[in-house]
């Protein structure tokens, strides 16, 4: 069955997640605000759940109509045929919100679109109570302008949960946002990645399943998996190929940073994910980090200063950010915070900046690039291996 697919994502990173499912050979894609839309099935549904690194949630767009009062909202959202997509025991659970609306009281919406959604049930299955003790069926009614968009949820908890992380720092950056700044840097495995301030490592972690190529939805399940319209051999015959898609790329990221009980909650991340082998974990000060390597990549997520009192440490921090940068031969830096000082603190103005949420945070990406190796060089880099890889 053909569906109108929504694979929705923090404001800033539209293009991110559209020039992903172009890489898993999606067409036809419609960009909007937070949003990317495009036609596909239930093994569609299941290769985005499993292979996306940037998008939020995959919802399934079921309607969009206008409405301007509750009778608007029922008959647009009973003409939808919801047996076709719900079993007779399917748990219809109903969210909302509604925006610069006529109909703007989010539970009455809920209310009437729970209404609607039985009677059309009623309709398919000719029966007038329903067990709801099935699988979950999540459907959001979205009020934007007076304009209803009704979706279900494929995912369940955010994609961003990919099951390796337990423990995080005080201020964690979601795995969705870190594989953002990571595929916006352009790093390849062929050249030298490190975190100086890591915290629970999700940056490292993130671009070295990049690296491996091994899917963020490998090791996690996902509330259509208990659908019935979509067969338990499709998610079995998705996973094995995300299995044997795990390259053996041998690469080492440089991850570190001042605080030591942090780095363990770090390197046991690190393990979940599958690449231990692939991040090497050090207590070092930001002060200290050098490199005799050329062409490397910093990207890293400093803390911000939003605390009282943290401000003065932070600024102090950004300046030896800076002096590290310009101590590094031809590296790229990459670092996104909410500070608006950081340029000046930096000591130099990015090449390019970006706006991203961090959560509900405004923050900008700041980027900047060297130029790129060539051919030749690259080969003698890779070539060229120290024992302490951190020189």
């Amino acid at each position: 069955m053909e569906y109108t697919i929504i694979a929705t994502s923090t404001f800033g990173l539209e293009k991110v997640v559209a020039n992903e499912l172009k890489a898993l050979g999606y067409e036809d894609l419609t960009i909007e605000n937070g949003k990317v839309m495009f036609k596909g099935d239930e093994m569609d549904i299941v290769t985005c759940n499993m292979w996306l690194r940037t998008a939020d949630r995959v919802l399934i767009r079921m309607a969009e109509f206008k409405a301007e009062s509750f009778e608007d909202l029922f008959q647009g959202t009973l003409a939808v045929e919801w047996g076709d997509l719900i079993p007779i025991t399917g748990f219809m659970h109903i969210v909302g919100k509604s925006i610069k609306s006529k109909l703007h009281s989010v539970p009455d919406c809920q209310s009437i679109v729970k209404k609607a959604v039985v009677e059309s049930m009623k309709r398919k299955y000719r029966r007038d109570l329903f067990s709801e003790d099935g699988a979950e069926y999540k459907i959001e009614v979205a009020i934007l302008k007076d304009i209803v968009t009704l979706t279900v949820d494929t995912t369940g908890p955010g994609l961003h949960k990919r099951g390796y992380r337990g423990l995080a720092g005080d201020a964690p950056l979601k795995e969705t946002l870190a594989a953002a700044m990571v595929l916006l840097s352009k790093w390849e495995p062929s050249r030298t990645l490190a975190d100086p301030l890591c915290g629970s490592g999700t940056i490292a972690i993130e671009a070295a399943m990049i690296g491996r190529n091994i899917a963020p939805g490998i090791n996690r399940s996902f509330v259509s998996e208990q659908w019935e319209i979509i067969p338990k051999d499709l998610w079995e015959d998705i996973r094995k190929y995300a299995n044997e898609a795990i390259n053996d790329k041998e690469f080492k990221i440089l991850a570190s940073d001042i605080n030591g009980s942090v780095l363990k909650t770090a390197k046991e991340n690190a393990e979940k994910a599958g690449v231990g082998e692939n991040v090497v974990f050090q207590k070092l000060d930001i002060k200290d980090f050098s490199s005799k390597k050329k062409y490397g990549f910093i990207i890293t997520n400093p803390p911000y200063g939003e605390r009282l009192g943290e401000a003065s440490e932070v600024e102090a921090l950004y300046e030896d950010m800076g002096v590290v940068y310009k101590s590094l031969n031809e590296w790229s830096f990459f670092a996104i915070t909410s500070h608006l000082g950081f340029q000046k603190l930096f000591g130099e103005k990015a090449h390019k900046n970006r706006k991203l949420y961090n959560g509900r945070l405004l923050c900008y990406y700041y980027q900047y690039f060297s130029e790129e190796p060539k051919k030749e060089k690259r080969q003698e880099d890779k070539e060229s291996k120290s024992e302490d890889i951190w020189k």
